[in-house]
């Protein structure tokens, strides 16, 4: 039902092919004010010349030209080397390199599809495909939180009558539905299309009455920090962003759609630029979960598996194209590229000198257009730097504040894994928390526990610092001018200069910004633990008497860290009464299951140590009766407030290892498991397996039987498991 209101507030929306989608505005677009590849300066030189040309120009890994910030590039998800055919019939190849761009400009979508832009004119967006490809393309998955949330007026046709009902218990028959009408199925199909990186929308002319280029796909320049060391250029080797569009009800709001896993960039590397089914899996349902949990986030749109198409990882394994939404994916290794640290042991392959005025080009837009900086007189010519440190900052440290509320471990905060916007992005080993370990790794990479759970906000000082480390030389000319930096400011500036420059901006900023994310942070994660202890007013004792010391008797008696939450949300001050032992007994013992280790434990002990606990909790919240005098009975608003603030579904790693072998094995059956795992994310505080029902599990039907299954903590051989940096 709950899926059905969703769909029927998109319905209000006047619904548009993807193709149809309007552009955002040229102010909101990276391509028309930031400084593209020279490689192609132009869509017009990117389609008309590049793709039928020269095409192995964007597949070729390179350093970019110091001044560029990104590359045009467009979607060819193939195996990498590529398997070039020779000429049929045979015949003798004089010239191969031409032979070699001829067979890619085959692959490459250049041809102009005859229906044109769509309903839209006025985006001019044209579908060019290829001559020379046409892959298998299924999709398996498809958010309709990420559709109501960004993108409500895209028709997605008959999508998710495709997909079928979610359903961790497929039945063997799936449920008939009427044929969908040729435009329904027509929407989907060009959905799957351009989402699968099959279909490329460009334009090479511009809007009526503007003077700015037209439009086409592109991948980022950064570099950045990999656990703690310098690794130079790295940018978008998997990931090319194919439109931005604004929201419909708010055009300042726009949304950048971004295919990861549809083939090589100019950044990729020595890498294939594709995406396995595994990972994408993992990244779209935790995508979804944590918005669920308001934790900021990139979104996710589809999952699209190419299942003819072979990728090499650690086993053979098939390709899928993944969508992810986000306002901007731009992060601190963006500006790190244009002013790289100096005297650093260098690990990567490669890294461009700095320029600086490059670097002024992309803090300026970031700060009116990304991160809209109100604090700032642009008009005037106000300051810029110290600002966008001070926001990037306050916005992280939010991040990682909510990331430790709800046991979240992201596993690579490398620099280039930071947003500016202080989103959650790049999930790869991430994990959320099991039996609580304030030093568990996630990530069986991160041999050094550089990135552990405890240390993670730790690492969110260290990437602000590298933000602060490359605009710290434009902070410390803003301090000399004593307003913001112009074009060519550091063109004649000596290296002296700059180093002084570096040193004023750095101590001007540096104990500030972190001031400003430790108590950002020390805030919000109070803010939050009081959430999910339903608890309305703020005590500075908290911390010291009330989480920390909940902590502590988790990680001492091993106890599961989200379960544990979820039982608390049913504790009353009453079950401290004499005349309540019973139930009392009965709810430490239910906490105590919460341990894999429970057979283990010295139940009297650990009964003397929650009692002890709970004695002050229970004083806690008797504080505050009068806070909730509104809300009529005081324990039933109180359980109520904390169940909605206490997932009773938690993305574990079982979960995630069991649906992803279920798509794999087969994707009909699979993708209405991944349909209810992602319906289930979505709604994680929802009471999922008739929880609290004291019916015997036997007697519950089996989807509810399964429901419950997944909320529980799994098998004890994958509790606290890790993944690769390659997940």
């Amino acid at each position: 039902m709950k899926a059905l209101g969703r769909l029927a507030t998109m319905a209000k929306y006047s619904k548009v092919s993807i193709s149809a989608l309007p552009l955002a505005p040229s102010t909101h677009l990276i391509t028309h004010n930031l400084t593209p590849d020279p490689n192609a300066q132009s869509p017009a030189e990117f389609r008309n010349d590049v793709l039928p040309q020269r095409p192995s120009t964007q597949r070729r890994a390179r350093l970019l030209s110091s001044e560029a910030h990104f590359s045009y590039v467009s979607p060819l998800p193939l195996p990498f080397p590529y398997e070039i055919t020779a000429p049929d019939p045979p015949e003798v190849v004089e010239d191969k390199a031409a032979y070699v761009e001829n067979w890619l400009s085959k692959h490459e979508a250049i041809k102009l599809q005859p229906d044109g832009t769509g309903s839209d004119t006025s985006s001019l967006l044209h579908k060019y495909t290829p001559s020379a490809r046409d892959q298998k393309r299924v999709l398996i998955g498809l958010s309709e939180t990420c559709l109501k949330d960004c993108l409500p007026h895209l028709d997605v046709g008959d999508a998710f009558t495709t997909l079928g009902a979610p359903a961790l218990v497929p039945s063997l028959h799936e449920e008939s539905t009427n044929e969908a009408s040729p435009e329904a199925s027509a929407a989907r199909q060009e959905l799957v299309d351009v989402l699968s990186g099959q279909v490329v929308l460009m334009s090479t002319e511009s809007k009526t009455g503007e003077s700015t280029p037209g439009f086409a796909p592109w991948s980022m320049r950064y570099s950045g920090h990999q656990f703690g060391n310098w690794a130079g250029q790295l940018g978008d080797g998997r990931a090319i962003s194919i439109h931005v569009t604004p929201h419909p009800l708010d055009s300042s709001k726009t949304y950048e759609l971004q295919l990861k896993g549809a083939g090589r960039t100019p950044f990729s590397r020595s890498a294939d630029g594709l995406a396995v089914l595994r990972s994408s899996v993992r990244e779209y349902l935790c995508s979804e979960a944590m918005h669920a949990l308001s934790i900021p986030t990139t979104r996710s749109l589809s999952l699209i598996s190419l299942p003819e198409l072979p990728v090499i990882r650690e086993r053979v394994e098939t390709a899928c194209v993944f969508t992810r939404v986000a306002e901007s994916f731009l992060r601190i290794g963006n500006f790190e590229a244009f002013s790289p640290p100096t005297n650093m042991f260098f690990l990567g392959g490669g890294q461009q000198d700095a320029n600086y005025d490059a670097l002024r080009i992309l803090g300026e837009w970031v700060g009116k257009a990304v991160l809209k900086l109100d604090n700032v007189n642009w008009e005037k010519g106000n300051p810029w730097g110290k600002e966008l440190v001070f926001d990037v900052a306050r916005r992280n440290a939010k991040m990682v504040a909510a990331w430790q509320a709800y046991g979240f471990m992201h596993g690579v905060i490398n620099t280039d894994n930071v947003s500016v916007l202080g989103l959650t992005i790049d999930y790869g080993p991430y994990a959320f928390m099991d039996v609580f370990d304030p030093l568990h790794i996630c990530n069986h990479t991160d041999e050094g526990g550089r990135y552990a759970y405890k240390y993670q906000p730790n690492m969110i000082i260290y990437a602000c610092r590298a933000l602060l480390q490359a605009l710290s030389p434009l902070i410390g000319a803003e301090v000399q001018l004593g307003k913001a930096v112009t074009a060519g400011w550091a063109d004649d500036a000596s290296p002296e200069t700059i180093t002084e420059w570096r040193k004023t901006g750095t101590e001007l900023v540096k104990d500030e910004m972190e001031r400003i994310i430790e108590e950002t942070c020390a805030v919000e994660y109070g803010s939050l633990m009081r959430k999910r202890l339903a608890l309305r007013r703020q005590e500075k004792t908290d911390q010291l008497q009330i989480f920390q010391p909940l902590l502590n008797l988790m990680e001492a008696q091993s106890l599961d860290f989200h379960s544990t939450f979820r039982r608390l949300s049913f504790f009353r001050p009453s079950h401290l009464e004499t005349s309540n032992t019973p139930l009392l007994e009965k709810f430490v013992a239910e906490l105590l299951s919460g341990s894999p280790e429970e057979n283990n434990i010295d139940r009297a002990k650990a009964t003397g140590e929650w009692l002890a606990w709970l004695e002050k909790y229970a004083a806690r919240i008797e504080t505050e009766r009068d806070d909730w005098s509104s809300t009529g009975n005081f324990d039933q608003a109180r359980e109520k407030a904390a169940k909605s603030a206490n997932p009773r579904f938690v993305l574990r790693q079982w979960v995630l290892e069991e649906v992803i072998k279920k798509v794999e094995k087969d994707h009909e059956s699979g993708k209405r498991i991944l349909g209810k795992v992602m319906q289930m994310a979505c709604n994680p505080f929802e009471p999922w397996g008739a929880e609290g029902d004291e019916i015997a599990t036997g007697e519950l039907d089996s989807e509810t039987r399964e429901e419950r299954r997944f909320c529980g903590l799994g098998d004890n051989k994958l509790l606290g498991f890790q993944c690769s940096c390659s997940s």
